[in-house]
This record gives C-alpha cells, structure tokens and sequence, in this order.
C-alpha cells in the first residue's frame, strides 16, 4: 500500500474516532446533580461574576445538561437553565431521585414509553405532545418516568422540564393560569440588574419588578413594597399559589415590609434582590421564612 493510501487510512480511522468519542461524550453529559455546598448561585453565564439566577441549597438536585469546561456544568435547576460550578456538584449518570416535571415536546408527534432506558427496549405506552409527567429518576440520558397511568422510560431529548404540581398526565399546560402567565413573564426577567428605585424593563429594584410585571397585565400596584400591602386581599402561607405577592421585614426598617416578590410556586419566590444586585429565584427557607411576614392575592 502507498504511503498516501496509508495516510487516507489513518486519516479516515482517526476521523471516525474523533466521532465516536465525541458521540459517546455527549451521551453521558446528561445526568443528575446534587449540590455539596451549603448554597450554591445558579448563574446566567459559566463565569463567578455573572448574574445570580437562583441559588440551590445543599442535597438540591439538579439536572446537568452539558459540561462546559472543567469548571462549570449547564444545568437545569427547576425548570431554570444556568450555569453551576461543578466543583460543588456531585455527577451521576443513573439515579432514583425526584426531578420535578416534564413536558412533551415532540413537534405534534407522539413519544414512545419504554420499558428501560433505550430504543431496544419494549414500547409500553405513548405520549402526546404536551403531556406532562413526574420525573423520578435519570438513566444515561434516559428520564424514568412515574404517574398514576404509566411508569417506564423517556428520552430526554424531547422532554423539557416545568413547574406544573398537578403530577397528572395528558394535555396540561402550566401557562395557562393566570397566576402561572404573571410567573412566566416575570421570569424573562432572571438576571436583570437591581437598581434602588429602578422602574424597569433594563433594571428593578423589588417594587419596581411587581408593579412592572403586573403593569404588563393591566393591573395596577402601588410603588412601594409597604404600599402594595394595600393591593389584593390577604392569603395565609399555606394557601399561597403561583402570582401571589410574598413579603419580608427584615426589622432593620420602620416600614410595615422590607421586601417584596413574587411566589412562583414549590416554596420558591422570584425577586429583585439587594443582596445579589440581581432578579433571581430564592426559597422561602432560612432567612427568607424567618423574615416573611403577609401575602397578597392579586388574583381573583
């Protein structure tokens, strides 16, 4: 054989290495995540001074979706994509864990259910686009699903995840409440810098972003958190729903309230927060249950 021949040969075995490898990496990107700090920041870019998205607590889980270097990993971490340090994650392929919801999204078509995690495994059901389902685990790319009608395994590549709490199956759609439509476009704004006084859309600060946000829907709040205490009638903690007003007095202030944002659902609020200098996604735990002291429903 020519040398020429041999050095196409080599070319061509290496290029379909490369391939292979390549293939076979971004077939274990996806996997699960469980935080081993005490708090780790959810941010909009794989860098330290980006922009605060929500931060996790630790045994959080997250879903990792691709590994961007060896610093950082992009994730989902409830129903928000980000970026985390994947020094402060511990990685895992398969795992029996609650991950939330997903939705459907075949393009009109139908997803197959199988029995395990791979197309060489049983078809047992049928999904329609727009189907939401529990997802309880992760297998090699694969979602474990579990509902009241069905239990088997999915693709991840056409399930997106969301924060419906229903847990049914079928043609559910977590937008279309009115509550849940205020979370979706206060969402855009994840990110979004802090400024005291700031009216929006480039900067808030956390009065700013409720009556921007509900300005949008016609409805109008007053400016201040104390003021909007005004706006709606009261709702006890355990009766809050996706839209509600939640607020914080961090008794550093003569004001009735320090802070307010917006409950999102899954003890969780979005806000435009002075410690972060950013909107972000926090829990209603710790300092935030400790401070939290009157809801609001805007809604009715």
């Amino acid at each position: 054989m020519s040398f020429s021949k041999k050095f196409l040969r080599m070319a061509l075995m290496s290029s379909l290495l490369t391939i292979f490898l390549a293939v076979s990496a971004s077939a274990t990107d996806l996997g699960v995540g469980t935080v081993t700090a005490d708090a780790l920041r959810l941010r909009a870019e794989a860098a330290s001074d980006a922009s605060i998205l929500a931060t996790a607590e630790k045994d959080d889980v997250v879903i990792v979706l691709e590994e961007v270097d060896d610093a950082w990993f992009r994730v989902d971490f409830k129903s928000i994509e980000g970026y985390m340090s994947s020094e402060f994650l511990e990685l895992a392929v398969t795992a029996d864990v609650d991950l939330g919801y997903g939705r459907v999204r075949t393009n009109g078509t139908t997803l197959n259910v199988r029995s395990g995690p791979g197309t060489d495994y049983e078809q047992i059901a049928t999904l329609k686009n727009g189907s939401v389902v529990s997802l309880s685990g992760m297998d090699n790319g694969w979602y474990k699903i579990a509902d009241a009608d069905c239990e088997g395994y999915v693709s991840s590549d056409y399930i997106v995840s969301c924060l419906d709490t229903s847990g049914s199956r079928g043609d559910n759609d977590i937008s279309g409440s009115a509550g849940q439509e205020i979370v979706d476009y206060a969402m855009q704004y994840l990110g979004c810098p802090y400024v005291w006084g700031g009216n929006g859309p480039n900067c808030f600060d956390c009065s700013g972003l409720t009556k921007y946000v509900y300005g949008h829907f016609d409805y109008t709040l007053n400016r201040t958190a104390s003021a909007q205490l005004s706006n709606g009638t009261s709702v006890s903690f355990n009766e809050l729903q996706p839209g509600d007003l939640v607020f914080f007095n961090n008794r550093k202030v003569s004001t009735p309230v320090s802070h307010v944002g917006i409950y999102i659902g899954d003890g969780q609020f979005i806000h435009a927060s002075n410690n972060s200098y950013s909107v972000e996604i926090s829990n209603l735990t710790g300092h935030y249950l400790n401070t939290y002291v009157y809801a609001r429903r805007i809604l009715e």
